[in-house]
């Protein structure tokens, strides 16, 4: 259940203050976070949760160019391994039982597919803001074995050195040969459209 993901991300590629410089960037993983919001639908989704999975291990690398947005480019990789499921209010145990079905084959089976993956294919729209810019990138995320284009709106901003993007996107899990988990004879079942929101955070190479 996710994806990208994932990605969900790119941003960082955003050329937007005077302070940032052409040059090559490495996403921070440590300063990242990317949230995976998993909604719940069916005749009984009153008795079921709504779950929040966390990506642990966020990297990538981004070229971009103050001067020439349109040209910056950006990579994203996700150990799918790294997925965890925080869901707050939740028992111990059912937490662990969700961690076991999402990771497991009939959903993200990652034994199989060991990374969920973003690769930046266009930058438009770029809008000049008092503290950053907004733009529209594209790209393709790969998630459980499927490539798919994306493509969402970002807000990135520059803080000394640094680059950070913030936004959100939604993808369907269908799309990428997943079958939303059902419960209860299917009274109770995941929603097939699952929302990311991501904060990344590049840094210079060094």
């Amino acid at each position: 259940m996710v994806v990208f993901l994932f990605a969900a991300f790119a941003f960082a590629l955003a050329p937007l203050a005077p302070a940032a410089e052409k040059g090559a960037y490495v996403i921070d993983g440590a300063k990242s976070k990317m949230e995976i919001h998993v909604g719940k639908e069916g005749a009984f989704k009153a008795f079921g949760h709504d779950h929040l999975i966390e990506a642990k291990e966020i990297s990538g690398e981004a070229q971009f160019d103050p001067q020439k947005v349109e040209e910056s480019s950006v990579r994203l990789r996700i150990a799918t391994k790294s997925l965890i499921a925080v869901d707050p209010g939740e028992s111990e145990k059912d937490r662990k039982d969700v961690q076991a079905t999402m990771t497991g084959e009939k959903v993200l089976d990652v034994a199989k597919f060991r990374e969920i993956s973003f690769a930046s294919t266009r930058v438009s729209g770029a809008k000049k803001l008092s503290d950053g810019w907004e733009l529209t990138l594209a790209g393709k995320l790969k998630l459980h074995g499927v490539e798919k284009p994306v493509s969402f709106p970002l807000r990135v901003r520059a803080d000394g050195n640094q680059l950070r993007g913030e936004g959100e996107l939604s993808i369907l899990q269908t799309d990428y040969g997943i079958t939303p988990v059902k419960a209860g004879g299917g009274t109770v079942k995941v929603k097939d459209k699952l929302k990311i929101t991501f904060t990344i955070v590049a840094v210079p190479r060094k």
